[in-house]
């Protein structure tokens, strides 16, 4: 009764489009007050206590500042030119190197919508100007954008980690060998349309450009070789990591490019603390939707229910993608790590799926959920840079959506693909 009432007014506040933060708070505060015997103060107290009491939550503020810094620097377009100049000179080039470039902001941003605007405000105009369509480039960026979340460092598996007490040293590398695999397949599906859609190239750049940009982009690419080398050497903790690299984007932006001045560094600062207090306020109250699903012992009743069917773990993995792929359409993918992971989590260790590849499952899930409407986010961030209209960038960028599907497939039932780094730096 009590977690049904809870389920059902999270439903009708999102129905309602009240704010995911707000709905899942109040949510949870509702179902409090009519059926269970906690105080409003215990509430706000697991609040606080899920922001100040987590210690890998506090990598995200610096992950945020790092890549605010990274997307008002210049990083981007030196990435773009290194990937235009290694893939451009192919029929569909400029696409492969919208999706590289993707990959290689991915690599420093930490965030999804952080790559669509960093390479979509300078890919979807330069494709457009090249003889491809805006709807192509901006459904293929709206796609390329969700690597943002896959290819560490990755805000989402922070969260999962801290949800799950999993490493998060192990999340981020299990996710390059994915992250590389779907780049890929989007690249393969850009240059099997080039032929029949007749995509244009551009002139093939020499060795001495190669190197030329390379050499440009290589400040901005050593900060994932920071991270990982950090973490797995030792030398830091992945929350250790994440102020490495808020510092390391601050002193290339500034010194190095000095595509930033020092003036503008207090605005850039405040634009990454109002996507904190927006994504950490998310996070506080999923994790009180997460306490009262706990309270009332949701996860133990689902676990000892999902047991009791007696599914196979490929007809659990089936399961398990199915919720995933609801939940992400219509909540931020954060809140959907923090109420469903716990629920999972069990259950998935019960039946001998390995928690890094779980984490692997859980965020290709949620890179699809990011692009498929109604609350796919990337949807909204491509309609403001690409200046169409959401309805015209759904349409453009559903179509992708097989590839991210067949990747999804191929994360699931080959767990070699999530484990095969972690297993071997062990």
């Amino acid at each position: 009764m009590t977690a049904g009432f809870l389920v059902l007014a999270l439903f009708v506040l999102l129905f309602l489009r009240v704010p995911i933060a707000i709905s899942l708070g109040l949510a949870s505060i509702l179902t409090l007050l009519l059926f269970a015997e906690q105080s409003l103060v215990s509430l706000a107290q697991r609040f606080f206590f899920s922001l100040q009491g987590v210690p890998p939550l506090l990598a995200i503020p610096f992950f945020i500042l790092a890549g605010a810094l990274m997307t008002t620097g210049g990083v981007a377009k030196r990435m773009i030119a290194f990937a235009n100049s290694l893939v451009g000179h192919f029929r569909g080039g400029l696409a492969m190197a919208a999706l590289l470039s993707c990959a290689l902001f991915a690599a420093v941003s930490g965030s999804s919508p952080a790559t669509v605007v960093a390479v979509g405000s300078i890919m979807i105009a330069g494709m457009a100007r090249s003889g491809y369509t805006r709807e192509f480039a901006a459904g293929l960026i709206c796609n390329a954008g969700t690597l943002g979340i896959l290819i560490p460092p990755s805000i989402v598996m922070v969260v999962y980690g801290a949800a799950t007490e999993t490493s998060i040293g192990d999340l981020f590398i299990a996710g390059v060998v994915p992250g590389l695999m779907l780049t890929a397949m989007l690249m393969a599906a850009v240059a099997l349309l080039a032929r029949r859609l007749n995509l244009p190239r551009q002139p093939r750049a020499d060795w001495r450009t190669v190197l030329k940009t390379g050499r440009e982009a290589i400040w901005g690419l050593l900060l994932i070789v920071i991270i990982l080398g950090g973490i797995y050497s030792g030398v830091f903790t992945p929350t250790e990591a994440a102020a490495v690299s808020a510092v390391y984007a601050f002193l290339i932006v500034v010194f190095v490019y000095r595509d930033v001045r020092l003036r503008e560094v207090p605005k850039v600062i405040a634009d990454a603390a109002k996507t904190t207090a927006m994504l950490m306020f998310i996070i506080g109250n999923a994790y009180l939707f997460s306490f009262v699903l706990t309270t009332e012992q949701v996860p133990q009743l689902t676990s000892e229910w999902i047991t009791e069917l007696g599914l196979p773990p490929w007809g659990f993995l089936i399961v398990l993608n199915l919720l995933l792929l609801v939940a992400g359409s219509f909540m931020e993918a954060t809140s959907v790590v923090l109420i469903f992971a716990p629920i999972m989590f069990p259950i998935a260790t019960a039946l001998g799926i390995h928690p890094v590849h779980l984490g692997i499952i859980m965020t290709v899930n949620l890179e699809i959920g990011m692009i498929t409407p109604p609350v796919g986010l990337n949807l909204f961030v491509t309609s403001g840079v690409a200046q169409l209209p959401v309805t015209k960038v759904i349409r453009a960028a559903l179509p992708w959506l097989v590839v991210l599907l067949a990747a999804l497939i191929v994360v699931t039932y080959v767990p070699w693909v999530s484990l095969v780094l972690p297993q071997a730096l062990d």
